[in-house]
């Protein structure tokens, strides 16, 4: 009885031990609110001229204001805690402003010439340094490069990944997935001087809208091979081991069963993968050779692209004309690649375990 007692005399004291020294859940809104009026004091009174320099002041004001309060008030464990998310915070805002700041330049500055005319013309007879002009032959050179890119990466690296997971054993699937990932880190120029020597010089050819899909290729390959290797393992066992033991060959299996689960991931990982390359400059530079006019045929001719064509407008044109035509082109750019990864999140979220399907 002595011992219930005593413990049901010390329970209201733990019960407060644990519930006081607790900061009010508005003091991290507080510090921040004081971190930045103190950063943007000590920046004007330093003379900063950089408004960033000021806001790099106020982060670091933040974690140690953060870490200070805490530690003087709830003790250095609870400290430790709200110096980690402080930090956490700061790494996110400095992660975020960047790109906010981008797309809102970007934005105000590609409004002011994109309309119709802008969508539905070429620079056919155009003079680069006067008005007028559009990115129609562009966004049709973009377009089919990219589909054609795509035609060529997705089934090779579907195939590449299902040896990988169902068949691969030995030391040639080790060495599959080593040039794997050494091809994800190869800069987009090497494949560019790749496609160039072998199939510009060696073979011949001419300059086409071909020949750059055949480098944003090598790009994609290795991406859609990772995503779909890694689909591919989330599939349980389970279901394979159930089709096998009703006598369904491997390679039904692999269709009928193993595909169609892991479809959703599959896909998302080839939209991600027509994002990753739709921007690419390097390859198309070199390969693609870039036009004026519009040209539909991407195996004959030069032909055109988005990237390059804000390249050439930006730096070549060199005038306020050619500025606003390559922050308008810039901006549908950003558009299209928004797109496609919006279309890879509905697909994911369409086709995951959540949605029964």
């Amino acid at each position: 009885m002595s011992t219930a007692t005593t413990i049901a005399d010390s329970t209201p004291q733990l019960r407060r031990n644990l519930t006081t020294a607790r900061l009010p859940k508005w003091a991290p809104a507080g510090v921040a609110l004081l971190s930045i009026g103190l950063g943007c004091a000590v920046g004007a009174g330093a003379g900063l001229a950089s408004h960033l320099q000021w806001g790099i002041i106020a982060a670091a004001l933040f974690v140690v204001l953060s870490y200070a309060l805490s530690a003087r008030v709830e003790g250095r464990r609870q400290a430790k805690d709200r110096l980690a998310t402080a930090v956490v915070w700061v790494a996110f805002i400095l992660a975020v402003v960047p790109l906010v700041a981008l797309t809102f330049y970007t934005v105000q500055q590609g409004l002011e010439v994109l309309d119709g005319n802008f969508l539905t013309h070429s620079m056919k007879n155009v003079i680069s340094s006067g008005p007028g002009g559009g990115i129609y032959h562009a966004l049709i050179g973009t377009l089919e490069q990219v589909l054609l890119a795509t035609l060529i990466a997705a089934p090779i690296g579907l195939l590449t990944a299902v040896y990988l997971v169902e068949y691969g054993r030995g030391r040639l699937a080790k060495w599959v997935t080593f040039f794997v990932d050494v091809m994800t880190g190869v800069p987009s120029i090497v494949a560019g001087l790749f496609i160039l020597s072998l199939w510009n010089i060696m073979l011949g050819f001419d300059y086409s809208g071909f020949s750059g899909s055949l480098a944003l290729a090598i790009l994609m390959m290795p991406v859609v091979v990772r995503s779909t290797e890694e689909m591919l393992k989330l599939v349980p066992n389970e279901l394979r081991e159930a089709s096998y033991a009703l006598g369904v060959p491997k390679w039904k299996t692999i269709l009928r069963i193993v595909l169609p689960t892991a479809i959703g991931g599959i896909t998302t990982g080839v939209m991600l993968a027509v994002a990753r390359i739709t921007g690419e400059t390097a390859p198309v530079m070199m390969l693609v050779f870039g036009a004026d006019a519009i040209n539909g045929d991407p195996f004959n001719g030069p032909q055109q692209s988005l990237p390059l064509y804000i390249w050439q407008q930006y730096s070549m044109v060199n005038n306020d004309f050619g500025y606003a035509r390559a922050w308008g082109a810039a901006l549908v750019l950003i558009f299209f690649v928004m797109g496609l990864n919006l279309v890879a999140r509905g697909i994911a979220r369409w086709r995951s375990p959540k949605g029964g399907r």
